[in-house]
């Protein structure tokens, strides 16, 4: 029989490394122990060790110390360190929305089909953070004055399998006149989707505007002004809508509400035909 070392260790019963992994930015992984998924956005070094922070789909932020095989990506376990300052120069670029940016590539030419908002400011947050990926789909943003006459509009653009309409509709919500007007319109090739929010403006996270909540404007007033008055800013809409436009850089200053929805309705444009 063969005898063994004191000291010796069985291969089997030698524990495997956890592979070291640098935690670059939009990196995505899970915390182990809470499940908490979400992309790096930042690495920091503390008194008590290195640090992580995580943003979730939802722009929820978590702060996780980065113990050894305290993550899991893609299922596996591995230990988060400190990128490297070379290292994280080379990571991958990003647009505004979050998708892997797309070098040297020439816009398409635009599709024929079509995503429709209700007015000039939600194109214009549209454009601010999706702008780069529509013009490689070749997908053209056009804007509304009010949805009242929705049914219509849908009729003169005439979709069709390889002409696709989106809309996007404000404050879609159980009850509203916008719920009513969007339900009247069924079409396999249109897609009608709103998000909750009174106007576009309130999709813009309070936190990037630098306030602490967008208030609350009585029943029966402008709804802008109403903004403007209460913020005690001047009364001059235009100018503070590109105030607050000004303050958006990415997808995370949106809300998670009106990002899924901008997001489905660029899928189903670009979908390919059956």
């Amino acid at each position: 029989m063969r005898s063994y070392s004191p000291d010796f260790t069985p291969p089997w019963k030698t524990p495997t490394p956890t592979p070291e992994l640098p935690a670059e930015l939009d990196l995505v992984v899970e915390e182990a122990s809470t499940g908490f998924c979400g992309a790096v956005i930042r690495t920091e070094k503390t008194a008590e060790g290195p640090t992580v922070t995580l943003e979730d789909r939802f722009g929820k932020h978590r702060v996780f110390p980065m113990t050894p095989a305290g993550f899991l990506l893609e299922g596996k376990p591995v230990t988060l360190v400190r990128p490297s300052t070379g290292t994280a120069q080379q990571r991958p670029a990003r647009t505004a929305s979050g998708s892997l940016a797309v070098r040297d590539t020439r816009a398409r030419v635009a599709r024929a089909g079509r995503i429709y908002v209700e007015g000039r400011h939600d194109a214009e947050l549209v454009e601010r953070v999706w702008g780069d990926d529509l013009r490689i789909e070749g997908v053209v943003v056009e804007y509304l004055q009010g949805i009242d006459d929705l049914p219509a509009i849908v009729a003169d653009f005439s979709p069709a399998p390889d002409a696709k309409l989106g809309v996007l509709v404000d404050h879609l919500v159980p009850g509203s006149k916008e719920s009513r007007i969007a339900a009247s319109v069924s079409h396999a090739d249109v897609l009608v989707v709103g998000h909750p929010y009174i106007d576009v403006w309130e999709a813009v996270k309070p936190s990037a505007v630098g306030i602490p909540a967008w208030p609350t404007v009585p029943r029966g007033q402008d709804w802008k002004t109403g903004v403007c008055r209460s913020l005690g800013w001047p009364e001059n809409t235009g100018a503070a809508w590109q105030h607050i436009l000004g303050k958006v850089h990415s997808y995370r200053d949106l809300q998670p509400e009106l990002l899924g929805r901008v997001e489905e309705l660029i899928d189903f444009v670009t979908a390919p035909q059956d």
